[in-house]
């Protein structure tokens, strides 16, 4: 369903992934790929941090299910290495391939409208990642507060980016109340 994983720094900009820590004492890093290759990390050529003011070249050392440990240019020590933990990794979009059919870059679905399966707006997509379990869309819902739907079929029956929407089927547990009916629009009517 997903190429990547990436925040709204910039629509030109995807993130291919985050330094999720020091790895050793001389500089390596471990990186966390959001590409469906995790090593296509470092694929596309240099990589920059959010702002665009840092570049770094990715040489991979070594791979395995917990991520991929890295060294990357200009970071020579572990010191140098926990000063950008945490530091997301940034392609130009045009440098990526262009998404299949039912695949998507998760920037572009940040923004967009979210609604329920029986009509009415939800909210908006702040946030689209993957803890682990599958990816998960965070969305802001349009009376307040967030909620978080899992990236199924089941759930999200219709990624709609030509007409720029999203439609979602929520699990009962989202709305389970006494007023239950499936329409967040119909409970504003009670």
């Amino acid at each position: 369903m997903s190429k990547s994983s990436d925040t709204p720094s910039d629509n030109n900009q995807v993130c291919v992934g985050i330094v999720a820590g020091a790895h050793g004492l001389k500089g390596a890093v471990k990186i966390r790929s959001f590409t469906e290759n995790p090593k296509d990390v470092a694929a596309y050529g240099p990589v920059t941090d959010q702002s665009g003011e840092r570049s770094f070249e990715i040489h991979i050392v070594s791979a395995n299910q917990k991520g991929l440990v890295a060294e990357l240019s200009g970071i020579k020590d572990r010191n140098a290495a926990e000063a950008i933990n945490g530091t997301e990794l940034y392609v130009s979009r045009d440098k990526l391939p262009e998404p299949d059919e039912d695949e998507f870059y998760y920037a572009d679905l940040i923004g967009l409208p979210v609604e329920h399966i029986n009509g009415g707006i939800i909210g908006t997509v702040s946030l689209v990642d993957n803890y682990g379990a599958g990816d998960v869309m965070e969305v802001d819902l349009k009376d307040g507060g967030t909620e978080m739907f899992t990236m199924s079929r089941e759930v999200v029956p219709e990624i709609d980016l030509e007409n720029g929407r999203i439609v979602v089927n929520p699990p009962v547990e989202i709305y389970a109340d006494e007023n239950h009916d499936d329409d967040p629009e119909s409970k504003e009517e009670k």
